[in-house]
């Protein structure tokens, strides 16, 4: 490694860290030549796959892609930028778990779509109306109707079971 002020190639570590994540290690090192100081950061490196888009295209997977669109579905939603990066951390780490050198859009868009449909029904909705390119105002009302029926069924009250009290009457 090169010395990023004098470029000479000799140095040594003088002190070495995990990262508060735990993802990377924080080494800092002492130039040989010009004696100052500067850090470095050793990641593992994760090849990310090729998404295969709809129309047959391959283009490389972009976290940044990913989140812009999960911010749009978002916008003006209580939805927080953190909840938001939590979200894409993992269906990235869902991508990266395939182990394959390519994954299919419809695979990352069903998992923002599953993500959404759990935290904001609202951001759920605008983003199935672009991934899902409905045809028409009915594929959009049948899509509706499914996500009230599955909030319903989330909703329904347990039922009590009655007793019976000392006089034959029932009790809650």
């Amino acid at each position: 490694m090169r010395c990023p002020f004098c470029r000479h190639g000799a140095n040594r570590v003088i002190d070495s860290r995990l990262s508060a994540d735990g993802t990377a290690i924080r080494r800092r090192r002492v130039c040989a030549g010009c004696k100052r100081r500067f850090t470095t950061y050793e990641r593992v490196e994760e090849i990310t796959p090729m998404v295969i888009k709809k129309d047959g295209r391959r283009e490389p997977y972009d976290r940044l892609k990913l989140i812009a669109g999960l911010k749009k579905a978002c916008e003006k939603r209580p939805v927080s930028m953190e909840l938001i990066e939590q979200v894409a951390d993992r269906i990235e780490a869902a991508v990266l778990e395939r182990g394959g050198k390519e994954v299919p859009s419809s695979f990352i868009g069903g998992a923002v779509m599953k993500e959404l449909h759990e935290i904001d029904q609202v951001a759920y909705v605008r983003f199935a109306s672009v991934y899902r390119s409905f045809k028409d105002l009915e594929e959009f009302m049948h899509e509706l109707e499914d996500l009230i029926g599955s909030r319903r069924k989330q909703e329904q009250p347990r039922t009590t079971v009655q007793r019976k009290d000392k006089d034959g009457g029932s009790a809650a």
